[in-house]
């Protein structure tokens, strides 16, 4: 069966329904916050948000011992200067000028780092995404939702930063069972006819195109199953070099990069010569795919922590994957690191259960990165991926006013990054 037959879901249409209804979440919420009543914020507040995009803050943050990622610079005795949301000033007390009245907070005794950005995650719940901006991921790229609740949580943070991190959307996963993802939206129901499922090069577009519409900043696929679940088989192969060739031609035409799920050694080699922008997980990649993603820019994301976390499974079968794949994924990494391949950290929370991005920082170090680069991945590398290296990862003017407070040295022990004692997204203190 084909589906060409019925023409693309129109994008105007279809991500003004979508950013219209994420705006009323995050102003009914807000509102609540505020006091209002639910009738009143239902029946303004939307409205008024749509026309002023979203909340930011002033702060001050002084006293602190700043970290530049980029340099590995640290300035003692420092201050950060937020207006509107962005960093107006940053650096050593007395060389900074500072609004008399400010808010401020108090850094004596801390370590001052940007926000952290978690490059691979699913944020269903507006619990899910405060607890991932709790734990210090100010910023995220969401690794696929059933149901499009990325774009809704990416309107949120937008709203209102203090529940949400900023999110660049991935919408639904293009995979060839879309289960009850084919309720996401009513431009998919036609795929339930397939057979086949999402095969063919008209339904893979299809795909795309309706994540294009529901307004999915990037596109995510696979070439492999998933290592989590005990019945399937993660190196096989359920997409080919052409079947991913369509997607990330579809995607290119629409101007969004594509993420690939792989593990097997051929799905992350076919997924990259297609054209992926990130390899996901790649516990077997090997190193004429290395090579390949050096010379292309391909971005790695191996969500050590997620593939560590199946050891001592009551299931035997995740047990061992676990125990198998994880010396390998720490391998692939340092290797993909050492060859100039651009590493960024992921932690594959899903499921309720949002994993700190400082863990996988961690877990970097272990796999052999310097503390100043397993810092990096979730700084400035991963900012670079995402589009934002002027917006996230440095504490710089002109930069996002997100930051983290630790009590220690993370030069020192990597640990105290999964522990923020503050954490400041947009210049609101969360």
């Amino acid at each position: 069966m084909c589906v060409e037959s019925t023409p693309p879901p129109s994008a105007r249409l279809t991500r003004r329904g979508v950013l219209a209804a994420s705006a009323a979440l995050a102003g009914t919420a807000t509102a609540f916050a505020a006091g209002a009543s639910p009738a009143s914020a239902a029946s303004g507040g939307a409205a008024r948000r749509s026309e002023n995009p979203g909340r930011s803050g002033d702060l001050v943050v002084e006293g602190g011992a700043l970290l530049d990622p980029a340099t590995g610079d640290v300035v003692e005795d420092a201050v950060v200067v937020i207006q509107g949301g962005v960093v107006r000033a940053a650096g050593r007390r007395g060389r900074v000028d500072v609004p008399k009245d400010a808010p401020r907070l108090d850094a004596q005794g801390s370590w001052v780092l940007p926000g952290l950005v978690d490059s691979h995650i699913h944020i269903n719940t507006v619990a899910e995404a405060r607890s991932a901006l709790r734990q210090g991921a100010t910023t995220a790229r969401s690794g696929s939702t059933n149901f499009y609740q990325d774009i809704a949580v990416r309107e949120l943070a937008r709203q209102a930063p203090e529940l949400a991190p900023r999110l660049r959307a991935a919408g639904v996963f293009v995979s060839p069972d879309l289960g009850d993802t084919i309720l996401g939206d009513p431009d998919l129901t036609a795929l339930a006819r397939l057979k086949g499922g999402v095969v063919s090069a008209a339904a893979l577009r299809r795909v795309v195109e309706v994540n294009v519409a529901r307004g999915a900043d990037v596109i995510k696929t696979r070439s492999n199953p998933r290592a989590g679940l005990a019945e399937q088989d993660p190196l096989e192969q359920v997409y080919t070099y052409e079947q991913l060739s369509e997607i990330v031609s579809t995607a290119k035409k629409h101007g969004k990069g594509v993420l690939c799920h792989s593990y097997s050694e051929q799905g992350c080699h076919d997924a990259v010569t297609a054209g992926i922008r990130s390899l996901e997980h790649g516990a077997f990649v090997g190193e004429r795919t290395l090579h390949e993603m050096r010379r292309r820019g391909t971005y790695f994301t191996p969500t050590i922590g997620a593939i560590a976390g199946m050891i001592g499974d009551k299931d035997p079968v995740l047990d061992e994957r676990g125990r198998t794949y994880t010396p390998l994924l720490k391998k692939a990494a340092l290797a993909a690191h050492q060859m100039g391949v651009p590493v960024v950290s992921g932690t594959d929370s899903s499921g309720g259960t949002v994993e700190p991005i400082g863990g996988e920082i961690e877990l970097m170090h272990s796999a052999g990165f310097s503390p100043l680069d397993a810092i990096r991945t979730a700084t400035v590398n991963a900012a670079k991926l995402l589009g934002l290296s002027d917006t996230v990862g440095r504490l710089a003017r002109g930069f996002a006013g997100d930051l983290i407070l630790v009590s220690g040295d993370p030069l020192a022990d990597l640990s105290v990054l999964k522990t923020p004692t503050r954490v400041v997204h947009s210049g609101i203190a969360v």
